[in-house]
């Protein structure tokens, strides 16, 4: 068998350069996935009790990149949610992202906007160019919020100090000295009306030219299968044998419990309203307990189902071969991850796209953003390479 292109990993990355190079240049693609679906990490799933629920950890959209919307707008309809988050400290539930709400929780009485800017004034640490995460935490709140919210967290969930993190790990939830609670910043949040895999879904069936094998180890395909050109989105060390070592990443362990009607009756209290466990889509523990967060994705599909499912999440040290969530982004690990670029660079018939061939940081449109730029790249080599046959 010979294609054009042999994608390896069929999550965001993957259908949006199979569906862009099958469509825009009528090329012939192979997707290979080693898991039993499509749509990568960002995949739902009806449990056994028919909640729909995130198999991967809950995933969150969001954007303010006009050219990702109107893509993805091609293949499914939107439902705007506003993601809202806990914090379960010190025996209680706090308001999350830090905002005046919070501040009024921790001094136990009203207050305003000014007198909270007053606070953070006092108390931040005068840091210019914050190095680390920790740095960039404490320079805009203080020690004190800091040890209450990020520090036991990020160190449960990353297994590393905030102030061995770069900057962009913390920097990523917005602190705010107004009401808004709001976990994101971006302008556009919304989750696809009918789920991500049914996007996913349809994505695929837009591809012209595209197979895709499933259960699938790209290694055995290419023994059986010729290309023009190869795309991997895995794990850019274990394509090159690990030869410069394994690297760091963090992985994840998912424990889910689901609630009957009748005992989510009993949680009303807690819940703040019926048919839901907890009062938010998410709370986090940065404390004592062995999870990090519990996700309850009912509070923003919209279904009216009788019972409801939880999602607690625990960390799990990586294994070479293991599952491979994130990258986690410190100073040796870019550097490790630079040896491996150099390597990939002197193999220009492959292309690597998406978190983990790439090794960053990225939240879901911005996987899709590198996904349409690299599409439009490869397209261009395509068409040069064309030139100079016919030249």
């Amino acid at each position: 068998m010979h294609v054009d292109f042999l994608i390896v990993g069929a999550g965001f990355s993957g259908l949006v350069l199979a569906e862009r190079l099958s469509n825009e240049l009528g090329a012939s693609c192979l997707l290979v996935e080693r898991r039993a679906h499509i749509g990568g990490n960002a995949y739902d799933e009806y449990d056994d009790n028919g909640v729909l629920i995130h198999k991967y950890g809950p995933h969150y959209f969001r954007t303010d990149k006009q050219p990702v919307l109107d893509y993805l707008g091609r293949f499914t309809a939107w439902r705007p949610v506003d993601y809202r988050v806990l914090s379960w400290t010190r025996d209680r539930y706090w308001r999350f992202p830090v905002n005046l709400n919070t501040y009024e929780q921790l001094i136990g009485k009203p207050s305003s906007e000014v007198e909270f800017k007053a606070y953070l004034e006092k108390v931040r640490v005068p840091i210019t160019a914050p190095a680390n995460s920790e740095e960039v935490i404490v320079s805009q709140i203080g020690w004190q919020l800091y040890e209450l919210f990020f520090k036991g967290y990020t160190q449960k969930q990353w297994r590393k100090s905030p102030a061995d993190l770069d900057a962009s790990v913390c920097a990523r939830i917005p602190l705010r000295t107004n009401r808004d609670d709001r976990y994101l910043r971006e302008s556009f949040q919304a989750l696809p009306a009918a789920g991500y895999t049914r996007m996913s879904e349809r994505m695929l069936a837009a591809c012209s030219r595209t197979k895709v094998l499933l259960n699938a180890d790209y290694r055995e395909v290419r023994q059986q299968v010729t290309c023009r050109k190869l795309i991997y989105t895995g794990a850019i060390d274990e394509f090159y044998d690990f030869c410069a070592g394994v690297l760091p990443y963090r992985s994840l362990r998912f424990e889910a419990e689901h609630f009957t009607a009748v005992q989510l009756a009993d949680r009303r209290v807690v819940a703040g309203r019926t048919g839901v466990w907890q009062p938010a889509l998410q709370v986090n523990y940065p404390n004592e307990r062995d999870y990090t967060r519990i996700v309850e994705t009912k509070h923003i599909t919209g279904q009216t189902c009788d019972g409801s499912t939880i999602v607690r999440e625990y960390p799990l040290d990586y294994q070479r071969g293991g599952e491979a969530y994130y990258p986690i982004p410190t100073a040796e690990a870019q550097r490790q991850y630079e040896t491996y670029a150099a390597i990939a660079a002197g193999h220009p018939e492959i292309y690597f796209a998406g978190r983990l061939a790439t090794y960053r940081y990225y939240n879901m449109d911005q996987v899709v953003d590198a996904a349409l730029a690299l599409a439009e790249r490869i397209k261009a080599d395509w068409l040069a390479a064309a030139q100079r046959r016919v030249a």
